[in-house]
């Protein structure tokens, strides 16, 4: 059982497997150290609860990061991009037009332009 943290920068190296088996060990260790609280161990089992759980969580962050990078890979030349992998932006600009749908012109409104077209005025300037 690992007895000292568990550094990030040394997780990203690792692989999926790897991380994986890092991660049941933790919690197995976690679990015991949980039992040995209940059965009335020593206060260091306190800190050291601590620094599993957070070191369960460096090793989550880790796979989750790797998971997004590969989906990111997966996705990129794709019609369709998952709710959670598309930019964040604010509400208004999620749903304003898009430059095409914006520039779009209905027939009437060609018509319009093409027989109506914004009239030209000559003016005179005043010496």
């Amino acid at each position: 059982m690992s007895t000292s943290k568990v550094k990030t920068a040394q997780l990203w190296s690792k692989g999926k497997e790897d991380l994986k088996k890092q991660l049941i060990d933790l919690k197995t260790e976690l679990g015991a150290l949980r039992t040995q609280k209940i059965a009335g161990g020593a206060a260091s089992k306190l800190t050291k609860i601590h620094d599993i759980r957070k070191s369960i969580a460096r090793v989550l962050t880790v796979i989750n990061a790797n998971q997004r990078t590969q989906l990111r890979i997966y996705y990129k030349n794709k019609k369709y991009l998952p709710l959670d992998l598309r930019p964040k932006q604010t509400r208004a600009i999620r749903r304003r037009l898009s430059k095409k749908e914006a520039s779009r012109v209905t027939e009437k409104q060609k018509k319009k332009t093409l027989h109506f077209p914004m009239r030209k005025y000559a003016v005179k300037a005043e010496v």
